[in-house]
């Protein structure tokens, strides 16, 4: 069963226009709801963003993002339902907002549909931050999705086609993720800046590093090989093999 959305502010409320987003969704690591291969226990709850892999851990996307001398820390919101935790950046020399939402372990289809809509452009919200409204969801320029690839587990009747013509940028950092989100994005007017061709650690770094090279206006297979690079050097792989596994591109 779906779990009621918290939306902060009403679709229809105009966000600052010279603003713009990248909206991240986290799938938190969970043993109990996903099927993935068993981590410890402490970072493998899904319900406890504070000690999961993906969130609050060293390489989780709030630790990692909050020490980055690129992204200022604006804020924390608790969330109800589905979606335990809401953080805020402002980046330190474009103006660049990233919003980030930790979605409960067991909700991971919840995640993946939002994500899929919001690339579409079928889900649009704002939320103020300061005296700043910012778009979310659909109004976001970059969207990406971390996290174990539900896909795999799961199957979706939903159709996710673009009805507005404007062309969303997304990263999926997911096991496979070319393969299982190719088909659902297919008619949604998307450009694939990161996917992945196999088993992967969707850690920060390599969002983060890509997210870099995104808002250097660089071309997508450098912002691939940023990604490739950064997690060569924390996986201890090689960049050879990074690049296999980090593809740009349908």
């Amino acid at each position: 069963m779906r779990p009621v959305v918290n939306h902060e502010d009403k679709k229809s409320v105009p966000f600052t226009s010279d603003t713009k987003t990248i909206h991240v969704f986290v799938a938190l690591c969970d043993n109990k709801y996903q099927g993935i291969v068993p981590v410890p226990e402490k970072i493998g709850n899904g319900q406890d963003p504070d000690n999961n892999l993906y969130w609050g851990c060293g390489f989780g996307v709030r630790t990692y993002f909050k020490k980055s001398k690129e992204w200022k820390f604006l804020e924390s919101r608790k969330l109800q339902s589905g979606k335990l935790e809401r953080i805020i950046f402002r980046h330190t020399t474009k103006n660049y907002y990233l919003v980030a939402d930790a979605y409960d372990g067991q909700f991971i289809k919840n995640a993946t549909v939002d994500f899929l809509n919001s690339s579409a452009g079928n889900e649009k919200d704002t939320l103020k931050t300061g005296k700043t409204v910012i778009g979310i969801g659909g109004n976001a320029n970059l969207l990406a999705f971390t996290g174990h690839d539900g896909l795999m587990d799961f199957q979706l009747n939903q159709t996710f086609e673009n009805t507005d013509k404007q062309k969303r940028d997304v990263i999926i950092l997911a096991c496979y993720s070319k393969k299982y989100f190719s088909p659902h994005l297919q008619k949604a007017n998307v450009n694939p800046l990161v996917l992945t061709s196999g088993l992967m650690s969707p850690e920060a770094y390599t969002l983060h590093d890509a997210i870099s090279g995104y808002l250097n206006s660089e071309t997508s297979e450098q912002i691939r090989s940023r990604a490739a690079k950064a997690y060569s050097k924390y996986q201890k792989c090689s960049e050879k093999a990074a690049r296999n596994l980090l593809v740009t591109g349908w």
